[in-house]
């Protein structure tokens, strides 16, 4: 049994996070902020371009090309990473996609596709990193993004809210199960965020008053507050926290 002291140092100096999604969004904002809290940063994304660019902004990052999805790259790419750069602390998991549409019209290939992206690759990146943390014997942190998809009902939403409520439960489990080797899994629950993957729905018309108008802060979230919420998960700080939902949402949830 691991069990790691409450410490307030707000820095992430020394350790070496893995994140998911990182050319754009939250993924790039969270490895941008982690890298100014003093990690060292590894960018994975699908994107080989889009990551080459956002890893040339970073200093001392270095990046993958990963596709979450395929068990056999993500194993590859997680033992490469350990070996030629160290074991690794964290790991926050942004790689995600969402497809709109109503249930009914839902296609078959569609909803598999969104499952197994967000959902399995979720626990495939997981179960690499979890690995590897136990093997080392540090502990470590694993953050994945679920959404508030996952926690209230979403108009043409029911894959990606399946796949979102599928990650709030998996982080309980592997919280459960690796709490023993010193290891927090929590999930953070975004509401609507000013990133690629809301433009055409979220940020237009009558879908964008009502989820302005249901919302009290009154407005969408920026990358960098879930950045923000990931780093303090990521911290000592927050080694008493394992098997949460940190919901960042502006209240859309609570009413």
């Amino acid at each position: 049994m691991i069990s790691k002291p409450y410490a307030a140092d707000f820095t992430l100096n020394g350790k070496r996070a893995v994140i998911t999604g990182a050319a754009s969004g939250i993924g790039y904002a969270t490895a941008r902020l982690f890298s100014e809290k003093g990690a060292q940063v590894c960018l994975l994304d699908r994107n080989p371009q889009a990551l080459q660019n956002a890893a040339s902004s970073i200093p001392g990052s270095f990046s993958c090309s990963a596709d979450v999805a395929d068990y056999d790259h993500v194993n590859r790419t997680i033992q490469t990473i350990a070996k030629e750069h160290g074991d690794i602390d964290v790991l926050v998991h942004c790689a995600g996609i969402g497809d709109i549409e109503r249930a009914e019209d839902f296609d078959e290939k569609v909803w598999r596709k969104v499952i197994d992206v967000n959902l399995t690759g979720s626990f495939f990146m997981a179960q690499a990193v979890g690995k590897q943390m136990i093997q080392a014997g540090n502990g470590g942190k694993i953050i994945c993004m679920a959404s508030q998809a996952g926690i209230v009902a979403i108009d043409r939403h029911v894959a990606y809210s399946a796949s979102k409520a599928g990650i709030i439960s998996m982080v309980k489990s592997l919280a459960y199960e690796w709490g023993r080797y010193g290891i927090q899994v929590n999930a953070i629950s975004p509401t609507a965020t000013e990133t690629p993957i809301i433009v055409g729905y979220w940020d237009v018309g009558e879908v964008h008053e009502k989820a302005i108008a249901n919302t009290p802060a009154g407005r969408f979230c920026k990358p960098e507050e879930i950045a923000a919420a990931a780093f303090f998960l990521a911290t000592d700080a927050a080694n008493m926290i394992t098997g949460a939902n940190l919901v960042v949402d502006g209240g859309y949830t609570i009413h």
